[in-house]
């Protein structure tokens, strides 16, 4: 079978059922698991569906699809006083003796003027993060790996092998997009892999995003909508407003029996996905 037929028939498959595993694709089209991978892995980067664990998702056509990642220069002009808030309250998290995990971004580096708790450690994937604690005192450690342009971040096999072997108290992670259907999206799927690596070891998880991040949809999945709090600015849509704030732990849950058009949420179903904090 050529590779346009694997493509469209994997397409198809997804756009009809909303989702697939790597499995279902390997007995469809009797091909390997690496190859169903990598038929994912390029249908997500031409924006085609969603690359979640084990499988894929269908485009949600009610959020906007972002095709381009903006450079570390434009994304710091955008919404300054939204980001220092969100890294304000966000600081505010960090108690004393924390060994915490911080994710490159703007918003996240925003953190670092406001930590005022003592003895805690931290690993970046960022240099500029790196050099900034280390300026102000902190313990820091940062995993192996290359750079990306785009985002000045360290990603790769090396950075997730590392990263797998910490267990962090916290952790603070920018994204790209926000939605119910596909959780927490970025760009790149190295940098979705060290996101997941940093996510899945740490007690408690928080994403760092404004506004406009919200029903916005990238390339990769790199964590479920009910697998970290959300920090924010001011909520744009009253979708988003019905979860409790007071509860700090993001809900379980099967996220793939939730997953449905967020514009058909109730209040009561979106309650069940994760915890969300106004900052403004």
């Amino acid at each position: 079978m050529l590779t346009e037929e694997r493509f469209s028939i994997i397409l198809d498959t997804v756009n009809r059922k909303k989702s697939v595993h790597l499995n279902e694709l390997c007995d469809l089209l009797d091909i390997s698991v690496s190859t169903a991978r990598r038929d994912i892995n390029i249908l997500a980067e031409n924006g085609k569906l969603i690359k979640v664990h084990g499988g894929a998702i269908a485009i949600d056509r009610n959020d906007n699809y972002l095709s381009k990642e903006k450079s570390v220069a434009e994304k710091a002009l955008l919404f300054p006083e939204e980001k220092t808030a969100i890294a304000k309250y966000a600081a505010s998290l960090i108690d004393d003796d924390d060994f915490v995990f911080i994710d490159a971004g703007t918003t996240t580096e925003r953190m670092i003027d406001f930590i005022t708790s003592k003895n805690v450690s931290f690993v970046t994937n960022s240099f500029n993060h790196a050099k900034r604690l280390t300026q102000r005192g902190f313990q820091v450690f940062i995993p192996g790996g290359e750079i990306r342009p785009d985002t000045e971040a360290i990603v790769g096999e090396e950075c997730v092998l590392m990263l797998e072997n910490y267990n962090f108290t916290k952790c603070f992670m920018g994204t790209n997009g926000i939605s119910v259907s596909a959780g927490f999206t970025t760009q790149n799927i190295k940098e979705a892999r060290v996101k997941t690596a940093a996510i899945n070891g740490s007690r408690k998880s928080y994403i760092l995003a404004d506004h406009s991040k919200f029903d916005m949809i990238s390339f990769v999945t790199f964590a479920h909508i009910n697998e970290a709090g959300i920090i924010t600015d001011t909520l744009s849509a009253d979708k988003w407003s019905d979860s409790d704030p007071s509860d700090d732990n993001p809900s379980d849950g099967d996220p793939s029996a939730k997953r449905q058009s967020d514009k058909h949420l109730s209040a009561e179903e979106y309650s069940g996905y994760t915890t969300i904090k106004e900052v403004m």
